[in-house]
């Protein structure tokens, strides 16, 4: 299907991890069929969630479909006014930057923008909602986790190249170092759960830091990797927190955090670099 769970994260984890997507073609087709009935005039999804482009242009992506051309709208073009993407917050933008930097798309001209979107202008948004403790929060309160891990994912491409995402990127990993509970793992309102811990080993692989030995992320032993593994459910998944059951959400976001890292292993591109891709 085409939704936050059972859709595009389950596509991007399964195709970056190499296997096969299993009915890819049915897949794509509720795609199509999504956008017929979604699209509107300015080949936005969703009339304030600009995630919603991102997510299915990321899935398409990692699954080698053509991004620019589906049943004739252009996805990229939903994502090139600036007033538009951070509606819902701090990640619209991170969303944005990271499904563009996907595979190195050009960022469509839109004359009838207010603002013409360009990754200086996402980095710099990013950069600006970056809090006094170092982290990010989808309501700039103080560090979360999950937001803080995605924030240093989208900026992790201009980590070698650019100062000032340099400075925010390093402050980040010590906000984030900081948080790390005494049993390895990451929360957010929930306490200790699988998806905190999976973004910060995404975010981590896609510095090419490793989650398994990088002293900054172990605690008594115990690394962050170490800490989401304790969540993996016997006959399969992930549970969201201790001893709950399998959680759809906690299940896609485990696994492609895992297939981030044994890409990292494996000399690969990142998670979200899917260049390799054709």
């Amino acid at each position: 299907t085409v939704n936050s769970i059972g859709g595009e994260w389950a596509v991007i984890g399964l195709a970056r991890a190499d296997r096969e997507v299993p009915n890819v073609a049915e897949y794509y087709s509720e795609v199509v069929k999504f956008v017929k009935e979604n699209i509107n005039d300015k080949e936005q999804l969703h009339r304030v969630k600009s995630t919603e482009n991102s997510r299915v242009i990321l899935a398409l992506t990692a699954a080698g479909y053509d991004v620019t051309n589906v049943d004739g709208h252009n996805l990229l073009m939903g994502l090139t006014d600036m007033t538009y993407i951070p509606k819902q917050g701090i990640n619209g933008p991170i969303w944005a930057l990271i499904a563009f930097d996907s595979h190195n798309y050009e960022i469509p001209i839109n004359p009838n923008a207010t603002e013409q979107a360009t990754r200086e202008k996402l980095i710099a948004y990013i950069l600006e909602k970056q809090l006094a403790d170092g982290g990010w929060d989808l309501a700039n309160r103080a560090a979360d986790p999950d937001m803080t891990g995605m924030a240093i994912q989208a900026l992790a491409p201009y980590y070698k190249t650019n100062d000032a995402v340099k400075a925010a990127v390093d402050k980040a990993l010590t906000c984030l170092s900081n948080k790390q509970m005494a049993n390895g793992g990451f929360g957010s309102v929930d306490g200790i759960c699988t998806e905190s811990c999976a973004q910060v080993v995404v975010a981590l692989t896609a510095l090419s830091i490793d989650p398994e030995t990088d002293p900054r992320f172990v605690k008594n032993g115990i690394s962050v990797l170490d800490a989401m593994c304790l969540f993996a459910v016997e006959d399969g998944g992930f549970a969201h927190v201790p001893n709950s059951g399998v959680n759809g959400m906690a299940t896609e976001q485990g696994q492609y955090a895992l297939v981030s890292y044994f890409r990292f292993k494996e000399g690969k591109t990142a998670l979200f670099d899917m260049t390799d891709v054709i």
